[in-house]
């Protein structure tokens, strides 16, 4: 995991003393910051990292108040006009739109976006007035609804915030634009071959003025390919926020209608007492125990069986066929004729005839 050297802290302060920080310290180290914030392992959201993105935003923002008061550039003149040393002032809205995007507070991530698209703008405004890139390049589109603008008149900068335009659907854009970022991410792995061959020279103090100017010129190249990766990606985000946003909204207005109250049941209770305990609460409702119903029904003679008794229904049916039995036998005892004829063709009837035999019904 990389961690910072806090030996040679950038964050402390310049000087103890009241005499105020020097313009090229706090671009120095509020570059430096960023480096070192960009290349760590810890967690971005942690309280340290957040701490020295506060104190990098602060050195890089009082960098650029104090290029403002020195009114380094001017629209007016060429790149080649502008002295080698103050060259590197021009990164200062890059730098600040890429620290300002490593903060991460949720409540304020859609200003944190847009104000960072807004330094990105201002940088590649700047390069593009200057013609600085070899390569020309389109400045991303602004919006024309909520726009706020931030009017620096000592320097010209101006901040943009709004909201993005959607992307076009077409495909022949879609396939510009793939095409588009191949080739910055092709130019971007060469610039950073070529600034690592004289980073050293210049990190030492070696190189002379050509080397240290081609040395800022080759950062601006790689602060472009950056810029526009970066407000390509803050214009998505953007709608991603907006919409979730409008999604919270609607949830708070669904919320905020009145609810509707929930039905009263009714509650049959098993016995009197708890039929006064739950009366209580429902005053308007029929409430009576189960007895209490029994009665009720029993009084409207709609209970099952109600006037015929069932135990003395039993009785007389089961008294009829044990009558019957008993004649039955009687006659059999006192050799009946007539009852023995009829058993005798009864028996021999069934030898002749099968089961079932002459049973037409429901057969057609």
């Amino acid at each position: 995991m990389a961690e910072f050297d806090n030996s040679n802290d950038v964050t402390q302060p310049l000087n103890s003393d009241a005499e105020p920080p020097k313009l090229s310290d706090l671009l120095d180290r509020g570059w430096k910051i960023y480096e070192e914030v960009d290349r760590t392992n810890e967690p971005l959201g942690s309280s340290s990292i957040q701490v020295r993105v506060k104190r990098g935003l602060s050195m890089l923002e009082e960098a650029s108040t104090m290029v403002a008061k020195l009114d380094l550039f001017s629209r007016n003149e060429e790149l080649e006009e502008i002295a080698t040393a103050d060259l590197k002032y021009l990164l200062l809205p890059a730098l600040l739109g890429a620290l300002t995007m490593k903060q991460t507070s949720r409540d304020k991530r859609l200003e944190i976006v847009q104000t960072a698209r807004a330094y990105f703008m201002d940088f590649l405004r700047r390069c593009k007035e200057y013609n600085i890139t070899s390569s020309q390049f389109e400045l991303p589109k602004s919006t024309n609804v909520n726009t706020s603008l931030d009017e620096e008149s000592e320097n010209g900068n101006s901040h943009v915030i709004a909201k993005p335009v959607p992307c076009s659907s077409d495909l022949v854009t879609m396939a510009a634009q793939r095409q588009a970022k191949i080739e910055r991410y092709r130019q971007k792995k060469d610039l950073e071959a070529r600034l690592s061959d004289v980073r050293g020279a210049v990190d030492r103090g070696e190189a002379d003025d050509e080397v240290c100017r081609d040395f800022y010129l080759l950062n601006f190249r790689r602060w472009v390919t950056l810029s526009l990766e970066e407000i390509e990606s803050i214009d998505q985000e953007v709608e991603i926020l907006k919409q979730m946003g409008d999604l919270k909204q609607g949830a708070a207005r669904h919320s905020a209608q009145p609810v509707r109250p929930p039905m009263k049941p009714f509650i049959l209770t098993k016995d009197a007492v708890q039929a006064q305990v739950f009366g209580a609460g429902y005053p308007s409702l029929a409430t009576m125990t189960v007895d209490d119903w029994y009665e009720q029904q029993r009084k409207h003679g709609v209970l099952p069986g109600q006037g015929i008794p069932r135990k003395v229904a039993v009785e007389e049916d089961t008294d009829a066929k044990e009558r019957e039995e008993e004649e039955k036998e009687k006659k059999a005892e006192n050799d009946d004729e007539e009852s023995l004829l009829k058993a005798r063709n009864w028996d021999d009837w069934k030898d002749t005839h099968r089961k079932g035999y002459g049973n037409r019904h429901n057969m057609g």
